[in-house]
């Protein structure tokens, strides 16, 4: 039996049917088994005797009674109260915990006041616990499958490319959109290329737990294991909606300003409205919800006597009880998941139970998220930014770029407008709003002006000017305007020449030549005057 029980779930998907994952799930379980017996074969064969330890000193029964006489009904009250909020719920625990604390080290000489704390947590705990069991309710009078209230904002803040505002009981995200170009998109470490496979992404997510979101003091430091960790799962959860052409590099940050349970799943809800503020054309909005569980446990049998699971939990609930299961997804299916469980392993039935209060719920918040806003944003905001692809001829190149990229640098000091080259005659061009678009196309029409050259025929002859004699040949122009193009030695005459003065040729002297069109890669003009000439004998 004990083979079967689930001890972790953690995964993401693309919208994965419920009835899926659970196939998986038990599918899972049931191959895990012969790698559990071949463990258990090798630790019979060649484990070692478990080490023997005394165990800790423990608090009289005496000293225990009292404890549970002084706090027992007074925290169970506390708890049967639903009008406490986190806080005042928590000073009224304070409260009694010191009151209850100073009689016992009045009452009781030589103790140690760190089991007293230990037995303590303990009886609250299991007072906790009780509660629920005995009268069907929680801490806050919600029932088990009932949702804190929800509200949501978007668009609060004009100056931003999209934002939102997600509250789940005390839970609060302020979550923000900046969008960018693609050079802009998030480069991994070596370490995260080998193991991904993925050199850089256009969808990242910042998540930040400042420590005000729990009403404390403290320094804001590099961020943490929890913060990368509830971030990674955010992400994940909102990764597969996001489309994969979208020109722009998408930036999500999510800052906790009240936490109270489940910032994590706030976090994907906020994240969802966001990006569609924003316009980013997600394929379905995404929601999250943690699922908790308390049990009774016979630690003789090691089974699962009785249990209930609570749907969207508090805090408290996750401290106090045996499990916290992230579960998000659209109203198609499932895209991430991670359950921290606390008992030795959770059997299949309740997992899948788990798994479809999670779905229940999930379509609610979805419902409420879509009074909000219902689709992507399609009309645009003054503030957003454009992104256009700009065909330059190859030997026009030059004139955008400039020397050492000198323009396009003037250009992005003068108008913000970035410039990156896609390939031989292909600009990527981003600016952060169309009037910086419209300014930065001006300038770049007035850097690739010429006149316009007359259209020259593929082996045509042309009457051209010698304009200059280098030593690798002549420069001459077949129209007036035309930039020079060079005349190479090798194809001034059909006698193999070191320099053109061999042929005494002048500036202003007049050739006949012949048009070959202009190479594909550097996009300069050839022509030939030896092709013209009889071949010499």
């Amino acid at each position: 039996m004990r083979k079967s029980l689930v001890v972790m779930l953690e995964g993401n998907a693309d919208m994965i049917l419920l009835q899926d994952l659970q196939k998986a799930i038990k599918t899972a379980t049931k191959e895990v088994q012969g790698i559990i017996t071949n463990i258990e074969t090798l630790q019979r064969l060649f484990g070692k005797k478990k080490r023997e330890f005394s165990v800790p000193e423990e608090l009289s029964e005496e000293i225990i009674e009292a404890l549970r006489s002084l706090t027992q009904m007074r925290v169970k009250e506390i708890f049967r109260n639903s009008s406490y909020d986190k806080l005042s719920r928590d000073n009224a625990l304070t409260e009694v915990r010191t009151d209850v604390l100073d009689k016992i080290k009045s009452g009781f000489v030589n103790i140690d006041i760190n089991l007293v704390n230990d037995c303590y947590n303990k009886i609250v705990k299991q007072a906790f616990r009780d509660l629920i069991f005995e009268e069907e309710r929680r801490c806050d009078g919600r029932d088990f499958a009932q949702l804190r209230d929800i509200s949501c904002k978007v668009n609060m803040y004009k100056p931003l490319h999209g934002c939102s505002l997600f509250q789940r009981g005390q839970t609060q995200v302020f979550c923000t959109v900046t969008l960018d170009s693609h050079d802009s998109a998030l480069k991994l470490d070596p370490l995260s290329i080998l193991t991904s496979g993925v050199k850089e992404k256009n969808f990242f997510l910042h998540y930040e737990f400042p420590p005000f979101a729990t009403k404390e003091t403290g320094k804001i430091g590099p961020i943490g294991r929890r913060e990368m960790g509830h971030g990674a799962l955010a992400e994940k959860a909102l990764t597969p909606v996001v489309p994969g052409d979208f020109p722009f590099t998408v930036r999500l940050t999510s800052e906790v300003l009240e936490s109270n349970g489940s910032s994590s799943m706030a976090t994907v809800c906020g994240g969802s409205l966001a990006l569609m503020d924003a316009g980013v054309p997600l394929s379905t909005p995404v929601a999250g919800v943690a699922i908790g569980l308390v049990t009774k446990y016979d630690a003789e049998q090691k089974s699962i006597e009785d249990y209930r699971v609570l749907t969207d939990i508090l805090g408290i609930e996750d401290y106090m009880g045996d499990m916290d299961f992230k579960i998000a997804g659209n109203k198609k299916g499932i895209t991430a998941l991670q359950a921290d469980i606390k008992i030795p392993g959770l059997p299949l039935k309740i997992v899948m139970e788990s798994l479809q209060s999670a779905v229940d719920a999930k379509h609610k918040i979805l419902q409420i998220m879509h009074n909000c806003i219902e689709n992507p944003r399609t009309e645009k905001k003054e503030n957003w930014p454009v992104s256009k692809k700009l065909e330059v001829e190859a030997h026009k190149r030059s004139r955008l770029v400039g020397i050492g990229g000198v323009n396009l640098k003037k250009l992005f000091a003068e108008t913000g407008v970035h410039v990156s080259q896609v390939d031989d005659t292909t600009f990527e061009v981003f600016a952060p709003s169309q009037s910086a678009m419209d300014e930065a196309e001006e300038i770049m029409q007035q850097l690739l002006l010429t006149e316009r050259a007359p259209d020259l025929e593929f082996g045509g002859i042309y009457k051209a000017t010698i304009v200059e004699i280098r030593d690798i040949g002549v420069m001459v122009t077949l129209y007036p305007g035309m930039p020079p193009a060079l005349l190479h030695n090798s194809q001034l005459d059909q006698r193999k020449i070191a320099h053109p003065s061999a042929l005494g040729l002048e500036v202003g002297q007049e050739l006949q030549v012949k048009y070959f069109g202009r190479d594909p890669v550097s996009g300069l003009m050839r022509i030939s005057r030896k092709v013209l000439q009889s071949a010499v004998r």
